[in-house]
């Protein structure tokens, strides 16, 4: 059901290639900067199965839209600290602002 949603299926893949970019982290960051990156794109996932299960998809949404944002910022203090290369950087950005583009889509289609 949820593989139905191009959107779950989207961030599936933003989580996985975080997942492995985070852990390549240095050491002193790993538990920190890494795991904040990774925890909050993991909250996002989980918002998309509530959201597709929810009644009143709204409030779930934009919580997910939050965090879509929290995890842009963190990926820029990590590449701003060279933690990511300016590819990764670019590639995972465009990934994600497509991801954003179909939440705020799924929230105009609820209304908001």
């Amino acid at each position: 059901m949820r593989d139905d949603y191009p959107l779950y299926v989207k961030w599936r893949y933003i989580v996985s290639y975080l997942l492995d970019i985070c852990g390549k982290f240095p050491k002193n960051v790993r538990f920190n900067l890494a795991d904040r990156i990774t925890n909050i794109s993991l909250d996002v996932i989980e918002y998309i199965i509530e959201a597709i299960y929810a009644k009143r998809k709204i409030d779930i949404l934009k919580r997910a839209n939050l965090s879509i944002e929290k995890t842009r910022a963190l990926l820029q203090i990590a590449v701003d600290r060279s933690y990511l290369s300016m590819g990764q950087y670019e590639h995972i950005s465009r990934e994600i602002n497509e991801a954003g583009k179909m939440v705020g889509g799924w929230m105009k289609s609820c209304g908001e």
